[in-house]
């Protein structure tokens, strides 16, 4: 077939299957099951794109993983699809990243042209007649410009706290974002100044809890899977699990933790690293966290590239007696829900999408200086009644407000609206 080898070449499809949506029936109640099926209802049968940057490694990876497949047992048409680049368009599109999250960074002429080139290549690739794509992050947005409607609906989805974004890089992205159909952002406060006159939607992130990350694991297997990591099981246990990255501080991380084991002697340190496709800047940041770390035996720094998968992450954020998520920017921090669904309690940053997830007095505590995230943990670590309260109520918040479920309703319910 001509339209599955162009697009093989510069669009990877990802399988993933169907998923049956009465499988959560048990986990979200007869009422949110029942607005999902109303949600769909309309759209059955409606031919759908997801596209974005990496398989692997994300947040956004980690959605479409869960969402794509439920679409499909809802009855729609449903595809995964991932724009392939460069190690040299991926620094690129890391440096409009961290520019749209208020880094600086100059976008030469070269830049742009290296970006827009294969942004083209890959709408040539979108060979199949879609009635609704929907792009996420900067990386494939100029997709809709290039491409043309072609008598489908175009969303852009972006999941980074826009909120102070460099302008330059901004004012860059804004000629190809005029014509999409809608612009989605996690949260009304992201929503850049010049662009509340298009048509804007708010719909936060969800987890899946039927997920190998995130369903349940017997303690014992929990246990054998830590020991396994290297983790001695008779010590306290603090961890922190995100991406190699400045924004979410893992060497503030590493001082904060310094100082809760000068009150907690024997309290180890887990370091576990998503290394993706679509970041170079992150073995950057390993070799600087290794370097930190140096020999000490407390503190485990591992990575997807070192056996660590989804199981593992679950089993670490069931078993910890606390999980930090020192974030200094965040667009959500969807393991922040993760932990929380296993009711493990959270020592976040005040940060994007965090304070959404764990409201005051719900699953931790939202901190601003390395000192309170090292005190806070202290708190949490010789309190284990008070640790296992906070626990239970962000687990509670997160069946209420941030499983996938209620993504794929509000994305269905936006979809209808603009059809």
């Amino acid at each position: 077939m001509p339209e599955v080898q162009t697009q093989s070449k510069t669009l990877q499809p990802v399988d993933v299957g169907p998923k049956s949506f009465a499988r959560y029936l048990d986990v979200i109640g007869e009422d949110r099951f029942d607005e999902l099926k109303a949600a769909a209802s309309p759209l059955r049968g409606a031919r759908v794109a997801h596209v974005n940057a990496t398989t692997y490694g994300g947040g956004v990876s980690e959605l479409l993983r869960s969402a794509i497949p439920l679409y499909r047992g809802l009855g729609l048409d449903a595809d995964w699809l991932v724009i392939p680049g460069s190690p040299e368009f991926f620094d690129v599109t890391k440096g409009i990243h961290n520019a749209l999250q208020g880094a600086p960074y100059r976008l030469t002429d070269k830049r742009k042209d290296l970006y827009l080139e294969q942004n083209r290549r890959a709408a040539e690739a979108l060979g199949r007649q879609y009635d609704f794509v929907v792009v996420h992050d900067p990386q494939p947005a100029a997709m809709r410009a290039i491409h043309g409607a072609n008598n489908a609906r175009w969303v852009w989805r972006c999941h980074i706290d826009t909120s102070e974004p460099n302008q330059g890089v901004l004012d860059f992205l804004r000629p190809y974002l005029a014509d999409y159909d809608a612009l989605v952002f996690t949260m009304d406060q992201f929503v850049p100044k010049g662009l509340h006159n298009h048509s804007v939607a708010v719909i936060p992130p969800g987890i899946d809890p039927l997920s190998p990350k995130n369903m349940p694991v017997p303690g014992n297997l929990c246990r054998q899977m830590l020991e396994w990591a290297g983790v001695r099981l008779d010590q306290p246990l603090i961890t922190q699990i995100s991406r190699f990255d400045p924004w979410k501080d893992p060497l503030g991380v590493i001082r904060a933790y310094n100082l809760v084991r000068e009150e907690v002697p024997g309290a180890q340190l887990a370091l576990l690293g998503q290394m993706a496709l679509d970041d170079p800047e992150g073995w950057e940041m390993y070799r600087d966290i290794v370097k930190e770390v140096g020999p000490d035996p407390d503190i485990h720094v591992l990575t997807n590239f070192t056996g660590i998968g989804n199981m593992e992450v679950n089993a670490f954020q069931a078993a910890s007696d606390v999980v930090l998520q020192k974030s200094i920017r965040e667009g959500f921090g969807l393991v922040v829900s993760e932990t929380l669904w296993k009711g493990t309690p959270v020592v976040a940053g005040r940060a994007g999408g965090i304070p959404l997830q764990m409201p005051e007095g719900v699953g931790g505590y939202l901190i601003e200086t390395i000192e309170e995230c090292a005190q806070r943990t202290i708190e949490l670590l010789c309190d284990p009644r008070l640790a296992d309260e906070l626990g239970a109520s962000g687990r509670a918040h997160i069946r209420e407000r941030f499983l996938v479920t209620r993504l794929v309703r509000d994305e269905l319910q936006l979809l209808a609206s603009i059809r």
